[in-house]
């Protein structure tokens, strides 16, 4: 079994805090969930401006180093081909980035903010329709991938250029602390990673898993309970356990990829029979808002909301901070695994094609679904709204699908899609936890190791699912993430001053792709040593 590769302390020390939150919230979920929730405000209402100061540094950060000398530098050694081709490497990303949840969203999330709309606009206007339409595809867009994309640069970096047979946060910011990884603060932040890992996995399966529900209810009259959820939930823990046994060659890239086409094939669907014109228009109309506005949305914090004549909406710290709290909890999950993907890429490439492929892939979902959904309000061909306040999200975002042609094929093709999306990101998931509860990993963690953890991200959320604990152990992540905001930023501190120390020192300065070669480095500071002994 090879238990001696196992970093017992991380794995242990996991579980431990994963026990301590979910026991209580299993035993008295009602005064759990209200200490998190009081948390949760505190933090989003207090510290909010961190979260999206986080968001515009992580952004331009990333713009500079894509188009300085550290994005030149190549992941690998000097002849060595790309391990996964540009479909299949966007496919993976944009499956473990995104999961299920950008299905549920893209759908219904105008919704909300047609009704209650930013900056104090009057619900259910014309100008609300235009940020309604608008704002998700912000939340989702660049900064969201930008904030997914910093910690893949010192672990990407550590892993393919200084060959550290590690996949550890901890292991990526050595540089800036040193020795002091080797101690409790290093399993401090692998396990803050895991927990915070571990709610968003609950956050998107309680998103997907009732949606699925109503896909195969819709499909086969089965009514929705809970028993169907748990299958459902098993359903995809058996398909992502098969998965995340085959490895990520055969397992992860087959059903990204797999994801990948359903996906287009349904988004092409919609915009050809539904409102071409319509989706057309408001999706570019869409864009040229956002980029009007880009620094007002990423800035905005309600500031006067609390003062006497204005009205507080609550806006901000619900949607944006609370979005951008969302991105930073999975970050490290995300860079991770884009990390582990992106051998034979130079960071330049690895840094662009993440925020471009992972933008692009949004703004479809949002611009299509969600503006058909729009359209069917708008016209008065389907009360959206009405819908959902006499129903749910989910039931409404199946009701939505209905209004279209093949209607029956389409929420078939739909909740397959669902499925896949949610095994493909609990499978890389896996994959990842169980890279970072070992002592190294040359090329794929042990497969009982990304079983155990394929199925652990499965139980928790099932047993808090039968007692309606989901929801706070999402926000109990959200919490947790708030640490992972100052480890994000040693993150940026360490790839800088590990890659810019190796460039100085690598022979290939001025070439258009910077290879560095490990062992003449080590040498030459050797050397360099000896001279000045």
């Amino acid at each position: 079994m090879k238990s001696n590769l196992i970093d017992w302390q991380t794995f242990i020390g996991s579980l431990i805090v994963l026990l301590c939150v979910t026991v209580p919230l299993i035993f008295f979920p009602e005064a759990g969930a209200e200490i998190i929730n009081m948390a949760n405000s505190f933090m989003t209402g207090n510290f909010g401006v961190l979260y999206l100061i986080l968001g515009l540094v992580s952004f331009a950060f990333l713009l500079f180093v894509a188009f300085s000398k550290n994005g030149q530098i190549k992941l690998g050694n000097k002849d060595e081909e790309r391990e996964f081709g540009t479909f299949s490497w966007a496919a993976m990303l944009f499956a473990a980035g995104i999961g299920s949840s950008i299905l549920y969203w893209a759908m219904i999330e105008w919704a909300y903010y047609y009704q209650g709309p930013p900056f104090g606009i009057t619900p259910e206007s014309e100008e609300a329709i235009s940020w309604a339409a608008s704002y998700g595809i912000f939340h989702w867009g660049p900064i969201a991938w930008a904030i997914y994309t910093l910690p893949a640069l010192p672990i990407a970096y550590f892993y393919y250029v200084r060959k550290t047979p590690v996949l550890k946060i901890s292991e990526a910011v050595r540089p800036v602390l040193g020795k002091l990884v080797d101690g409790p603060l290093g399993v401090i932040v692998d396990v803050l990673f895991i927990f915070g890992l571990m709610g968003g996995a609950g956050t998107t399966l309680a998103l997907g898993t009732p949606m699925i529900a109503e896909g195969i209810h819709d499909l086969t009259g089965i009514p929705v309970t809970l028993g169907l959820k748990a299958a459902v939930m098993l359903l995809c823990t058996l398909i992502f356990a098969v998965s995340a046994y085959s490895g990520l060659r055969r397992g992860i890239k087959v059903l990204s990829d797999i994801n990948l086409w359903l996906a287009i094939l349904l988004l092409l669907f919609i915009f050809i029979v539904g409102p071409t014109v319509f989706i057309s228009k408001t999706t570019f109309t869409s864009i040229g808002i956002i980029a009007d506005n880009f620094f007002q949305m990423a800035t905005w914090l309600e500031p006067f909301g609390n003062m006497v004549g204005f009205t507080k909406t609550g806006f901000p710290e619900s949607w944006t901070v609370f979005y951008w709290a969302w991105w930073v909890v999975y970050a490290p999950f995300v860079g991770l695994f884009v990390a582990r993907i992106s051998r034979g890429r130079t960071i330049r490439e690895m840094i662009l094609g993440t925020m471009i492929y992972g933008t692009i892939g949004c703004l479809l979902f949002f611009g299509i679904l969600g503006n058909f959904g729009l359209f069917l309000q708008l016209s008065g061909t389907f009360d959206v709204i009405g819908y959902m306040d006499e129903f749910d999200a989910p039931a409404t975002i199946i009701a939505i699908l209905n209004q279209l042609p093949l209607s029956k094929v389409m929420v078939g093709l739909f909740t397959v899609l669902a499925i896949i999306f949610l095994a493909t990101t609990f499978d890389s998931s896996s994959f990842i936890l169980a890279s970072v509860v070992q002592k190294q990993v040359r090329s794929e963690p042990m497969r009982w190791n990304r079983l155990f953890w394929a199925f652990t991200l499965c139980l928790l959320p099932l047993v808090l699912m039968f007692i309606g604990g989901l929801e706070t152990l999402q926000t109990a992540s959200i919490v947790a993430g708030f640490p992972v905001m100052f480890i994000m930023l040693l993150l940026a501190w360490s790839f800088m001053k590990a890659s810019s120390h190796d460039i100085k020192q690598s022979k290939n300065y001025d070439s258009p792709t910077i290879h560095i070669n490990r062992r003449e480095i080590l040498e030459k500071i050797r050397l360099e040593k000896e001279k000045k002994q």
